[in-house]
């Protein structure tokens, strides 16, 4: 409007008569209805007016528009969370939403820091449990106790995953992930093969891939994090024993030496076999390729990744998923339905309101449903009725209903100092993996580490 209007100044200086268009504009007209013989002066004062006044509507909303940052550790969201924020948005016009990612290694330490620092983002994905609770115990985050709708509703299980023991809710419960199995359907049908339930039927099936040359299982371990969450906490929950195990763990009662833990350690220990040739090097972007380009026949992976393996080109027409195998036909499946992220806010925000209509926002059925829709595989706490329409999603979702849930088993007091458990269960997955420990030596490694400062 502005470059409009001065165009017309620059007609009217530069002419001794006004343009009949411009004598159109129901504004002007009236001014001249008014008066015919008006000087050239006064129109150009008048138009100079409207410039202002242009100028000063664009500037008050300007001033009036509120900018939140948004960060986590989901760098593969970034077009799905500006979808979905760009719904908040429409609802709440004064409010924009940047959604500003970190790499999954990095973003633990970077928030410390910048929260540190004042230069943190105003929302903020949060860790569950231990990660999460060191920032609240560090007086970083706002208490939003008596701010989540309907908080009371919620399962228990999420909400105590960013509260306190005092009843203190620092982040909104909002998704939790599953773990488990996909394979490439072409490659089971070539071979006539079956989805396994047990542990033997599912290494029958690998062997008979391994033996026809086939890239069995795209897993690498040069990112060590994915040994510990993805392929022991999924797949090792079925050994150990799932959250009865876990609980004894953090009383106490068990140790990682225990049998039943280093059970789990030779279970993954026994898989190595079916990794890739270059899998000493292979991170973890190249597992989601090798796999979701259908260059390997299975992978041990989250339900987090179903979107990436989309944007690959292998959606639920190209791949399948299958449930952790147990031990024995009859045994209940020990499943790893982890509480994976919560949402708060930082305490020194200078955008509080606007985090604060945020933080309502996404404790709401809209936010959970937009959520599950964009980023299948993950799964909303959000009490209410919201419908799945991935059928990969939806197949995760139906193993919890008869399964006995557990979360990955370092995640709760056993990372709340260094070195923290989930670490050092990386590292020694990692060297066992590339033969420098035995299964026995490396849960020795991880119970003698957390040994030095863990004391229930």
């Amino acid at each position: 409007m502005i470059l409009v209007v001065l165009s017309i100044v620059f007609v009217v200086l530069s002419s001794n008569s006004i343009d009949s268009h411009f004598l159109k504009s129901p504004f002007v007209m009236k001014i001249f209805l008014k008066n015919r013989l008006i000087h050239k002066a006064s129109i150009i004062c008048g138009l100079t007016l409207i410039i202002i006044g242009s100028v000063s509507c664009v500037k008050s909303n300007d001033d009036d528009l509120q900018t939140l940052t948004l960060t986590s550790w989901r760098t593969d969201d970034v077009e799905q969370m500006n979808r979905i924020n760009a719904m908040f948005t429409e609802s709440h016009p004064n409010i924009k939403v940047n959604f500003l990612p970190v790499n999954a290694t990095d973003y633990d330490e970077q928030t410390r820091n910048n929260l540190q620092l004042g230069t943190s983002a105003d929302i903020l994905f949060l860790r569950s449990y231990d990660k999460g609770r060191e920032l609240y115990d560090k007086e970083f985050l706002y208490d939003l106790t008596e701010l989540i709708p309907n908080l009371s509703s919620y399962s228990p299980v999420p909400v105590k995953a960013w509260s306190t023991e005092e009843g203190i809710t620092y982040g909104v419960p909002s998704v939790g992930v599953t773990h488990g199995i996909y394979y490439q359907k072409s490659i089971f049908e070539k071979y006539n093969l079956q989805e396994p339930v047990t542990w033997d039927e599912f290494i029958e099936v690998c062997e008979t891939l391994l033996n026809a040359g086939e890239t069995v299982l795209a897993q690498g371990i040069q990112d060590s994090w994915t040994l510990y969450e993805v392929i022991f906490s999924g797949l090792g929950a079925n050994f150990y024993g799932g959250e009865s195990a876990r609980e004894a763990l953090m009383a106490g009662e068990l140790k990682c030496t225990d049998e039943n833990f280093v059970e789990a350690f030779r279970a993954v220990n026994s898989l190595k076999k079916y990794f890739p040739n270059n899998y000493e090097t292979l991170d973890y972007p190249e597992m989601q390729q090798l796999f979701g380009t259908g260059q390997a026949a299975l992978y041990i992976g989250g339900s987090w990744e179903i979107s990436v393996f989309e944007e690959l080109g292998s959606d639920h027409s190209k791949i399948a998923w299958f449930a952790p195998p147990v031990l024995e036909t009859a045994d209940q499946l020990q499943y790893c339905f982890h509480v994976d992220a919560g949402i708060g806010i930082n305490k020194d925000s200078k955008n509080l309101e606007a985090a604060i209509e945020y933080i309502e926002w996404v404790s709401g059925s809209e936010y959970a449903q937009s959520i599950m829709d964009e980023l299948p595989g993950l799964f909303s706490y959000t009490p209410g009725s919201m419908s799945l329409s991935n059928p990969l999603a939806q197949k995760m979702l139906d193993a919890a209903t008869t399964a006995a849930l557990t979360v990955r088993p370092m995640c709760e007091k056993l990372s709340a100092q260094d070195p923290a458990g989930n670490n050092l269960m990386g590292t020694a997955l990692k060297e066992m993996i590339l033969g420098n420990y035995t299964p026995e030596t490396a849960a020795a490694f991880v119970q003698d580490q957390l040994d030095t400062w863990y004391k229930n």
